[in-house]
């Protein structure tokens, strides 16, 4: 179990291994924390995952259910606001990765609830969901 000292390295790490599966994929560079000027007045976001070009932006969540399987309802509102700064980018591919979890007392993942319940949020933005063990990313809703 991580402690919250420990939240920010591991959100950290989620990036950077994000990051490097889409530079396989892709076969392009990434940079992690590319600002990007959005809304009216511009004012500078950071996004965690963007390819070179601009065409991949991507916010990375590393989220899990709570120890007794609940929803992490507060953390639910932080995707949320991620997809609000990805509906400012108009001119890429834009997703939510979240990181996959599991739980004995859930028939579905967290992407897979954050999916179900939040759709009709999205817009064009994709909702992925990253296997870190594995190396496995896999688009929800598919």
């Amino acid at each position: 179990m991580n402690t919250n000292s420990q939240n920010p390295k591991t959100g950290k790490d989620f990036e950077i291994a994000v990051k490097a599966w889409f530079e396989a994929q892709f076969n392009i560079r990434f940079e992690n924390n590319k600002p990007f000027s959005i809304g009216t007045p511009p004012k500078p976001h950071r996004f965690d995952v963007v390819s070179e070009d601009n065409s991949i932006v991507a916010e990375c969540k590393c989220y899990s259910w709570t120890e007794t399987g609940n929803v992490p309802s507060a953390k639910m509102g932080f995707v949320n606001e991620a997809v609000f700064y990805l509906s400012f980018i108009h001119a890429a591919s834009t997703y939510i990765i979240m990181k996959k979890s599991v739980h004995k007392r859930r028939a579905e993942t967290l992407a897979e609830y954050y999916f179900r319940t939040n759709r009709h949020l999205l817009g064009d933005t994709k909702v992925l969901e990253y296997d870190v063990e594995q190396n496995i990313m896999r688009e929800i809703g598919q």
